[in-house]
């Protein structure tokens, strides 16, 4: 059997897969966790399954499959080459993830259906909307934000989608994209070089190195906003000031870093990302982490 057909992913392909990148998506689960009127406990672990252990990894491994990229990328500083079991397991992950979506929420399943579209979409040679700065961000800002939340929260507690639509709904997963929204550009800052070489007209690019903290501090802003108007609308307003605590360090490093940048550009590198990704992070799983016992 010809090697380039294994299902079996090689090293290569694991570390491309980025399953530890899951991570940084984990608060849009939590809050819809959260959020969810009731929980059902096998609904709440296959979702968690199949958006963090299949669907995130194969997005991330079909991506890198096609970017091919020399240089640093989330989570790896030195990217090994890829090969064809990358492209096969993303596949099957997919695959898999569809197969158990399918069993028990059909909200669930048309969102993968969707995400795993856009997401090929955003990758393959032949479309490549990543190469769009506005299209690339708003299928980001929409499909790993308010889709995974409302679809999530439909899924962890055995409703219809429809049945849940009401303008705290439709803030909460706002709140979600605008989160994302807020870190996607910083996430490409540190690679303007390989983008441009690959043709590849990203938000950051277009922004600039300057213009995509600026633009960034717009997104967590206006995302602040609208959790202070929705915990505000359940009157939880105390849920809020936690938040503000808990996102004080990542505040006081990204304007740490933006000064930094200001004074030399090159300090918009891969090092000063992963700490800022990685602080970030770790506090919003906190906080909605925290939202599930309070």
């Amino acid at each position: 059997m010809d090697s380039n057909w294994k299902l079996l992913p090689s090293k290569s392909a694991i570390l491309h897969m980025r399953f530890a990148f899951s991570f940084f998506l984990l608060p849009v689960f939590l809050f819809a966790y959260s959020q969810a009127p009731q929980v059902i406990l096998i609904n709440a672990i296959l979702t968690f399954t199949i958006w963090h252990l299949l669907v995130y990894p194969a997005s991330n491994g079909y991506n890198s499959y096609f970017d091919k990229d020399e240089k640093s990328i989330a989570l790896i500083k030195n990217p090994p080459l890829v090969d064809k079991s990358l492209y096969y397991f993303s596949i099957l992950l997919d695959l898999v993830a569809l197969m158990l979506a399918a069993i028990f929420s059909w909200s669930l399943f048309v969102a993968v259906v969707i995400y795993g579209l856009f997401s090929k979409l955003y990758s393959h040679p032949s479309v490549r909307l990543k190469k769009y700065p506005i299209v690339s961000f708003l299928i980001v800002f929409l499909f790993q934000g308010a889709c995974v939340y409302w679809s999530s929260y439909a899924a962890i507690s055995g409703l219809d989608i429809f049945t849940g639509w009401n303008p705290n709904f439709v803030i909460a997963g706002l709140i979600c994209s605008c989160l994302i929204g807020a870190t996607y550009p910083l996430t490409q800052v540190y690679q303007h070089e390989e983008d441009r070489k690959r043709g590849d007209q990203t938000l950051s690019l277009v922004l600039g190195v300057r213009g995509s903290f600026w633009f960034s501090a717009a997104m967590f802003i206006i995302s602040g906003i609208l959790l202070w108007t929705y915990w505000l609308r359940l009157e939880l307003i105390t849920n809020f000031w936690l938040f503000l605590l808990l996102v004080l360090p990542v505040i006081l490093f990204f304007c740490s870093w933006l000064l930094k940048v200001h004074k030399d550009p090159s300090e918009a590198n891969f090092r000063n990302m992963s700490r800022l990704t990685l602080l970030s992070g770790a506090m919003m799983v906190v906080y909605f982490g925290l939202l599930i016992f309070i």
